[in-house]
């Protein structure tokens, strides 16, 4: 939020916008992003996407991932939750469940789990459940102002 000539500006979100986790990097505690996310490194905590998410070959998830889309080929340690398509690569390590609409799994991929194919309803239902809400930059902003 930006403030110019008396007037509150909201930052615009581009929808190329990727955070990246690098390899090298540990991060512990919950990621929640309205744009993609790139991971290299290592997330121990829960990670949520209204965008897609992209797990490398290096990266180490430990901690439930939920997302619109997911193309996977490291390892993760957690249940997944996908409202629409989840590629499970080769190189990909999965240890725990899979809530999914869509699911695509390469040969050599490992699953150590249960995949259980949901509706974007339930998707939608589980993400309000699970993923905290917090007030937007909007709602803040016209606190402010009201006050």
């Amino acid at each position: 939020m930006f403030k110019t000539m008396n007037k509150i500006v909201e930052p615009v979100l581009n929808v190329n916008d990727v955070s990246r986790i690098s390899s090298g990097t540990v991060i512990k505690g919950e990621i929640s992003s309205d744009s993609d996310i790139r991971v290299d490194g290592v997330v121990d905590g829960k990670m949520y996407s209204k965008g897609k998410i992209v797990v490398g070959e290096t990266a180490v998830l430990k901690g439930d991932l939920l997302c619109n889309v997911v193309d996977l080929w490291g390892k993760m340690d957690g249940d997944i939750y996908v409202k629409d398509v989840l590629s499970v690569k080769n190189s990909a390590v999965i240890n725990g469940n899979i809530y999914v609409r869509k699911f695509q799994v390469e040969m050599g991929a490992q699953i150590n789990g249960s995949c259980h194919m949901i509706s974007e309803a339930e998707y939608d239902k589980y993400v309000a459940s699970v993923v905290s809400t917090k007030p937007s930059a909007k709602e803040t902003s016209s606190q402010k102002v009201s006050q």
